[in-house]
């Protein structure tokens, strides 16, 4: 299987048609084997669902599903879940990133873990700030140096959460506790 920073070099979330490009060209390249093909094709459906080709992204996360690696099976959770809270189906998109969390956490894939729970947060707003917390909680004890890595950005969505909900001195802990995570 790939690891994060692998992916990340493929990734440019201000991109997501320069990362389909990516994508699909270390997917051709011949470098890499059947399940870190499938692992990148999981991406490959993040960035065309992200660019709003939602029945393509499906299509392509139904050609991977059923896959024996179960790394995989969290991401196609992850990024199912992705695709239907981006195309207004969060009530949908709830139950297969608990599902996405809860295989992570069982498998010790703690960065796919914090990315469903970061991702419940969008998907059932109304329960975001707990979602939130429990991403900022099981990052900040990953033992993933990947996982990790969310800490910053999770206290920065609490504080922006909790700015939005009128309790400002709580949001100010949250912005200043993501500056020093982030390291500024």
């Amino acid at each position: 299987m790939l690891n994060q920073g692998a992916l990340d070099q493929l990734w440019d979330d201000d991109d997501p048609k320069g990362s389909e490009a990516r994508l699909l060209a270390a997917i051709t390249s011949g470098e890499y084997d059947a399940d870190e093909r499938a692992e990148l094709a999981t991406q490959l459906g993040r960035a065309v669902g992200l660019q709003g080709r939602y029945e393509e992204a499906d299509a392509l996360l139904d050609a991977i599903d059923g896959s024996e690696e179960p790394t995989i099976g969290i991401r196609v959770l992850v990024e199912r879940g992705r695709i239907l809270a981006e195309s207004g189906h969060a009530a949908m998109a709830a139950p297969l990133l608990e599902q996405a969390a809860e295989l992570g956490d069982h498998l010790g894939e703690e960065y796919l873990a914090v990315e469903a729970l970061h991702l419940l947060a969008v998907a059932d707003p109304a329960h975001a700030e707990t979602w939130t917390r429990s991403a900022l909680e099981y990052a900040s004890t990953a033992h993933d140096p990947a996982a990790r890595r969310w800490v910053a950005m999770l206290h920065q969505d609490l504080g922006e959460l909790l700015e939005g909900k009128g309790r400002g001195a709580e949001a100010l802990v949250e912005f200043q506790l993501a500056r020093q995570r982030a390291g500024g």
